[in-house]
């Protein structure tokens, strides 16, 4: 052993002061390490307990059963950014508030462990086994590991490949969030998990485009509020072509308005039009004349359809 310190630098600038081997790293930050056969839970626990970090930390395939990494009386957790817990066994580990950013708990063993309030933006989950994982108040981030390298990658089969990592991952969580009745975190990781499932898709395909519309018009049937917005797009596009094209009406509520009163009365005639024919209801006092027939006819489809799918998405909402 050389009397060189550790090369590991977090990237918070927190410098570590372990004697370092070989490779430059020491014990901790040596990937080629191999700890598997080591008993290192009660170290790992006193490191953090000292108030250093854990950043970095090269905990590949080690044994963390149980392992209580809870920063107690401090409403910030242990920092573990950039730590690797490949094939761990974090099997009833204790990780609440714990900052995992940018780790990597692939195929980790998360059984009965408590997640609870982690941060994990930019964390590899892929394959790890969180049943029964606490998953209650987790700041998930912007993007996981393979969603954020996706969007950076050039090459097709690779981009591919990372998206459907990236799906494997949103549908291992929204599952589990399911599970829990946690249903607007699982709302929120199948729309992700549609949306990678889309990027799969061929660029120029009927299919994608298809997924692409129902993602803007209902978030996958997630989302309501898009179904209300998309109607009233719909009301007030046809009410400014019914006021272009020009509408009859039965009996003439303001026949002595003229000009810009006037005009400004057919608009306010266009836009109920358009709301009475979205809504099917049909009383026929105005009627549309030469092609805004045609628009009324695509318009009443159209409100019957989205007034029948927002009862759906709205419901299924609701219900949860």
């Amino acid at each position: 052993m050389s009397g060189k310190v550790c090369g590991f630098k977090a990237r918070n600038g927190w410098q570590c002061d372990q004697q370092a081997g070989e490779s430059g790293l020491c014990y901790w930050h040596d990937p080629n390490v191999d700890k598997r056969h080591h008993d290192v839970k009660a170290d790992v626990e006193a490191w953090a307990a000292s108030g250093r970090p854990l950043d970095g930390f090269q905990l590949a395939r080690t044994n963390l059963t149980d392992i209580h990494l809870v920063n107690r009386g401090n409403k910030q957790g242990y920092s573990c950014q950039g730590a690797d817990f490949y094939r761990a066994n974090l099997t009833e580990a204790h990780c609440f508030g714990l900052d995992l950013r940018n780790a990597s708990l692939m195929k980790a063993n998360l059984l009965r462990a408590n997640l609870n309030c982690t941060h994990l933006d930019g964390s590899n989950l892929l394959g790890a086994d969180m049943a029964r994982t606490g998953l209650e108040n987790v700041d998930w981030g912007e993007q996981f590991k393979q969603e954020r390298l996706a969007f950076l990658e050039k090459d097709p089969s690779r981009r591919q490949s990372l998206f459907q990592e990236s799906e494997e991952v949103c549908r291992n969580i929204r599952k589990q969030c399911e599970k829990q009745g946690l249903f607007d975190v699982a709302g929120y990781f199948f729309k992700k998990e549609m949306r990678f499932r889309r990027y799969q898709m061929p660029t120029f395909s009927f299919q994608r485009a298809l997924s692409k519309t129902v993602d803007l018009f209902c978030g996958y049937g997630e989302d309501p509020l898009r179904v209300v917005i998309f109607s009233v797009l719909v009301i007030v596009s046809c009410a400014l072509a019914y006021f272009a094209l020009g509408t009859t009406q039965a009996n003439p509520i303001y026949p002595d308005l003229t000009g810009v009163e006037a005009r400004f009365y057919e608009l306010l005639n266009a836009l109920y039009f358009s709301v009475v024919t979205f809504t099917t209801l049909g009383y026929g006092d105005i009627t549309p004349s030469g092609f805004a027939r045609f628009i009324a006819a695509f318009e009443a489809f159209l409100g019957s359809f989205t007034m029948a799918l927002f009862v759906v998405v709205f419901v299924k909402k609701m219900t949860r």
